[in-house]
């Protein structure tokens, strides 16, 4: 049943016991108050020493029963019928009453003691059965809730019988008092009968050895005990607060007593609220989960309540309720009461639960005695304490925080304390509160005694934890022996087993196979450290060997979010917070066999290959994809703060997180007036902050950009246009200025183009909108999904280089570019320190997918350049703005190589080539000059447009690296080629499709998904793929296919300080004829065929027509001009 039942109370086997434990708290807090009062305002008005002197006997007398007589109650409860018993003290409690009444009407201070007294032994009596006698008459799913609303009643019971004490004259109280035991017994005659658990056992009279007994029979069970322990401390706890709750309203809050009383009323009002929440969390269940997190929770209040009350100002002296709840940090101390009683309520009931359940039913009324004992004793002890500190010159505010200081010890030694399965679920618990841990896939875990080896990245320690905590069952962790023997390893053993592995023995990876042949789940972190990168580091071929070996599956689980935590090892790097948000993946297992026979080491080799691949897979997989590109953008303000300065140009002012989804908004209002959404924008700008801006604006309110290349010439630029129906251009005034662009401006606007120009259209952006989305920066991703903008809808349009035809148009989706970004982040570790320099324009592919969208999504700086032209400039600006990743082509960076200083490249990294061959020349020109290695990668515009990389983990020269997780690959044969085929690729960041204008309006999906990139490749056995030349490269001369990217390269072996390009023109006799463009002076043809018959190299594939430019023709892109240099060859 669902708890708490308040169904309960309409119950014969619950109602009565409620109504006698609510009547007797009543009368207790009743008669005592009442005495204080009569003494302090009356009796001894005039003496306030005695009157406080008297609040202190009084406390004394009342709690000295539960020393004396507990251990002879509980043995009394265990021997008689609960229910007669309770009876005879709820008769008892009438002539109590009696002698309180000739007391008040006396005004005699010693009658009123002693009825005191003897209502601290009618409690002492009482208090054994109230709690043993419900696991007689209420069903185990109902403890919970009876006991639940046994506490709430108590407190509220102690609230209303202090608050009417105030009330009344004492002959009243007298006579409430008295009604109030009388209503009691008649309660008490229709409690059930509960039979005896200890019927005929002998009573022990001896109040020393009987108490002794009581405690070593709590002591016997260890949860029981703790039991005990806890709720001691609980009413410790209380006793403490609820007597300093007057000295720190009067002294510390300068208030009025009527705040006191409000204290009291909050408390006691949410105390029962915290005690019938824990049941309805728990559904009935009798368990401890929920108290080690109350305990902090409670530790936490105190702890708040002791800085509040410490630093309250004193708005109004004396305050009454009202003005105190006008003062500056009131709310904040109410705000800490609630907390403090609310989850005392959480903390308490549970373990009032455990001590009814799990102790014994024969002595369950002595636990509940000892544990009594121990109440009183240990409030003694604080109070003694407490007086001590204030003696010693410590304000309240400071022993309430001492009290909290405490409270945390036990909440910490508690989480310890508990059983292996409750410790697992509270680490879970607090883990989930804290982190707000989100696990997806956990059914693709192997079940017990299934073997299996889970590969994890590594990102923090507290990554173990995490895993031990929500990995189902008692996973077995692979680790260094060292740590295995550390001390601060010790407490989290309860949630995972330690395998302890020493790198160094080769008998270690045998033990790791035998113990996975054996059914175990072996959890192994491959790359053997936490991250210093925020990537995936160096990946071990162990454990690939041991799945292996073993024959066992390997289940990829990826966490994410540890990294931003003070735990990680990547302070400075990014953006550390104290409770990120955290995530665990769980993948589904696949299979690891490696078969053929081959050396151990080529084995080895293959197994950490592939390990790396599983892993990076899975980084991929688990990345979010399924969203915009502006959304993206926000998300990366979430993560990386809306300070982070993600993008610079040349006037060197960064644009933060901030100001670029601001001002993205701001200009997309602008474009939203003059588009319509889904339609495509041309932008026509340069590498400049402004570009950026605009192209997210175009994000933000769902147009799609068209990048328009303006080195292209105005034949192309009118046609590009054309294919994707533009209508309206965004440039800039400036740009258009400078790049003498307005010939081309002015045949746009010709053909019926709208331009505008950013300059304009910030104009027309008022104060008013720019304080309105200011205001409401955090709201900026939820405007834009108002635009119900897919994932799979067009982002972007990119044109075709037209190196080798009439370019067309490449529609890529968010999508698309969210996963190449995904694709390139899981192979390449860069985090937020990193500096992007992007001197490739942003029509290039490349230029915006890794120059501009990777590193902005990513909380990097990238530094933009307008030109990739001016070798001095870039140089000197990687320098000055400390880049440590470049991107480039062969032409490029070869000019840069020619006039950068030796040092100008000192902060860089990384350098990324790609678009065209990287030429052995600069290879080596970057290794001996800079220390720099080049990696060189392979994209297409269709795909967005990286394909394969090389990456310093794995790494060929002369190759271009290895596909991108999630890739996949085909070769057709070509005929005449022998080695390698014709590449088509298919995966998440292949296009959308083609825009033709052959067919304006129309998308041209690639057949089933693949894309024919046109290129011949090889790719060998360890993944490498290298380019052999375009299909269309290739030159048919007599029947042969000669490939013109190795003619090129032949010119570049007898010339390789020049620059060279092949092309064909048609030849009667031999079909094509080979035509060699170079840029040395003195190139003779005798040389070439010299080198040729030198090498073995046919004169078939050797030029004879060499022609000498003085620079080769260049597309904006990087990549040679190929139909510019056709048409020369014709000419």
């Amino acid at each position: 049943m669902s708890a708490p039942d308040f169904s309960l109370l309409a119950k014969r086997r619950f109602a009565p016991m409620f109504t006698v434990q609510f009547l007797g708290a009543f009368n207790d807090n009743l008669l005592k108050y009442a005495m204080l009062l009569l003494a302090n305002y009356g009796l001894f008005r005039d003496a306030p020493d005695k009157a406080g002197m008297l609040s202190v006997v009084a406390t004394g007398l009342f709690t000295l029963p539960y020393f004396l007589f507990s251990a002879l109650a509980g043995q009394v409860a265990d021997r008689i019928d609960k229910a007669t018993l309770v009876r005879w003290v709820k008769l008892a409690e009438i002539g109590i009453m009696g002698v309180a009444l000739v007391g008040f009407a006396w005004e005699s201070i010693p009658l009123l003691l002693a009825s005191l007294f003897l209502m601290g032994l009618h409690s002492t009596v009482f208090g054994p059965v109230k709690y043993s006698i419900l696991p007689q008459h209420l069903h185990e799913r109902e403890i919970m809730g009876g006991t639940g609303l046994i506490e709430a009643g108590t407190f509220l019971a102690i609230l209303t019988g202090q608050l009417l004490a105030g009330q009344v004259l004492p002959w009243e109280v007298w006579l409430v008092a008295m009604g109030l035991a009388v209503l009691g017994y008649v309660s008490a005659l229709a409690i059930p009968s509960a039979p005896p658990s200890r019927g005929g056992h002998p009573v022990d009279w001896n109040i020393a050895r009987g108490t002794w007994h009581v405690l070593t029979t709590a002591h016997k069970g260890r949860g029981v005990w703790l039991a005990v322990l806890g709720i001691s401390w609980f009413f410790t706890a209380g006793a403490v607060l609820l007597t300093e709750f007057v000295p720190l309203v009067s002294d510390t809050l300068n208030a009025q007593k009527d705040v006191a009383t409000l204290f009291l009323v909050i408390f006691s009002v949410t105390i029962a609220f915290g005690s019938m929440t824990v049941n309805r969390l728990l559904k009935g269940e009798v368990s401890a989960k929920y108290v080690p997190i109350s305990a902090l929770a409670l530790a936490l209040g105190l702890i708040d309540l002791s800085f509040a009350a410490g630093g309250f100002a004193v708005t109004y002296p004396n305050a009454t309720i009202a003005e105190f709840a006008a003062s500056p940090g009131s709310w904040r101390i109410f705000a800490d009461l609630f907390v403090i009683a609310f989850s005392g309520g959480m903390f308490i009931v549970p373990l009032y639960a455990i001590l009814q359940v799990r102790s014994p039913a024969e002595e369950r009324s002595q636990v509940i005695a000892a544990n009594n004992i121990l109440n009183a004793g240990m409030t003694v002890i604080a109070v003694v304490i407490v007086a001590l500190l204030l003696s010693a010159g410590f304000s309240v505010a400071q022993v309430i925080g001492v009290l909290g200081f405490a409270t945390l010890v036990v909440a910490m030694v508690s989480i310890w304390l508990l059983p292996e399965t409750l410790f697992k679920g509270v680490i879970r618990v607090v883990l989930k509160g804290l982190y707000r841990v989100e696990v997806t896939g956990i059914e693709n875990m192997p079940g017990p005694g299934e073997r299996a080896v889970v590969v994890v990245n590594h990102l923090s320690f507290l990554d173990g934890v995490l895993l031990g905590a929500f990995l189902p069952g008692k996973p077995t962790f692979a680790v260094h022996t060292a740590i295995a023997k550390s001390w601060w390893i010790q407490p989290f053993l309860k949630l995972f087993r330690a395998f302890p592995v020493d790198p160094t023995n080769p008998m270690a990876a045998k033990a790791m196979v035998r113990t996975v042949r054996e059914g175990n789940t072996l959890v192994i972190f491959p790359e053997g450290r936490i991250t210093v990168t925020g990537a995936l580091m160096k990946v071990s071929d162990g454990p690939g060997m041991v799945a292996d070996k073993a024959d066992a599956p390997i289940v990829p689980v990826r966490l994410n979010g540890p990294q931003f935590t003070p735990f990680s090892r990547l302070k400075g790097k990014v953006r550390t917070r104290i409770f990120p948000k955290i995530s665990i993946d769980v993948l589904p297992p696949r299979r690891f066999r490696i078969e053929g026979e081959m050396s151990a080491r080529e084995r080895r080799a293959i197994a950490g290959r592939r390990l790396y691949d599983e892993m990076s897979a899975m980084i991929f997989a688990t990345t979010d994809t399924d969203r915009t590109l502006f959304s993206a953008l926000c998300t990366a303000r979430a993560v990386h703060g809306g300070k982070a300065e993600v993008v610079e140009d040349i006037k060197r002012e960064p644009l933060s997180l901030d100001r670029l989804i601001l001002g993205s908004e701001l200009l997309g209002d602008r474009l939203a007036h003059r588009t319509r959404p889904g339609e495509a924008v041309g932008l026509l700008l340069p590498n400049v902050n402004g570009a950026a801006l605009a192209f997210f604006a175009l994000q933000a309110e769902g147009r799609v950009a068209a990048m328009l290349n303006f080195t292209a010439g105005l034949t192309n630029l009118l046609s590009a246009c054309e294919t994707a129906e533009i209508k309206t251009v965004v440039t800039a005034h400036a740009f258009v200025e400078q790049a003498k662009l307005q010939d081309t401006v002015n045949a746009l606007e010709a053909s019926g183009r709208r331009v505008l120009y950013l300059e304009d259209l910030a104009q027309e952006i008022g104060t008013g909108a720019k304080l309105w989305h200011l205001l409401l920066k955090n709201g900026a991703e939820g405007r834009h999904l108002k635009r119900k903008v897919s994932p799979d809808a067009p982002a972007v349009i990119l044109f075709t280089s037209g190196s080798e035809g009439t370019p067309k148009g490449v529609v890529l989706t968010h999508r698309n570019l969210l996963a190449n970004c995904a694709q390139l982040a899981a192979r390449i570790d860069f985090n937020s320190s990193d500096v992007v320099l992007n001197a490739l324009p942003v029509f290039h592919s490349f230029g915006l997918t890794g120059g501009t969208l990777l590193p902005i999504l990513s909380g990097i700086k990238t530094v933009f350049y307008p030109s990739p032209l001016h070798y001095r400039i870039v140089p000197a600006l990687a320098y000055d703005a400390n880049a440590t990743i470049l991107f480039g082509t062969d032409t490029f960076l070869s000019g840069y190589a020619r006039m950068a200083h030796s040092y100008d490249f000192y902060s860089l990294r990384y350098i990324f080539a790609g678009a065209e061959k990287v030429r052995e020349e600069t290879r080596k020109t970057y290794a001996d000059k800079f220390g720099l290695r080049i990696l060189e990668g392979y994209g297409a515009t269709e795909c967005a447009p990286v394909i394969a990389v090389n990456t310093p983990m794995h790494f060929q020269a002369g190759t271009v690296g290895r596909l991108l997780p999630a890739m996949e690959a085909r070769l057709e044969p070509v005929p005449g080629i022998e080695e390698g085929g014709r590449l088509y690729v298919k995966g998440p960041n292949v296009m959308a499709g083609y825009m033709l204008a052959s067919e304006l309006g129309k998308l041209q999906p690639p057949a089933e998904g693949w894309h024919d990139t046109g290129d011949i490749v090889t790719i060998d056995e360890a993944g490498f793929v290298q380019i052999r030349g375009r299909a269309k490269r290739f030159a048919k001369i007599g029947g042969e296919m000669v490939s013109l990217p190795a003619v090129e390269s032949y010119a570049a072996k007898v010339w390789p300080d020049a620059e060279h390009a092949v092309v064909t023109r048609p030849d009667a006799k031999k079909g094509e004829q080979l035509v060699l463009y170079t840029t040395r002076p003195d190139a003779d043809p005798r040389a070439l065929l010299d080198w040729g018959r030198a090498n073995g190299v046919t004169e078939l594939m050797l030029p004879r027509d060499i022609r000498v430019l003085d620079a080769l023709p260049v597309l904006g892109t990087g990549k040679l001009d190929y139909v510019t240099l056709g048409e020369m060859a014709k000419g």
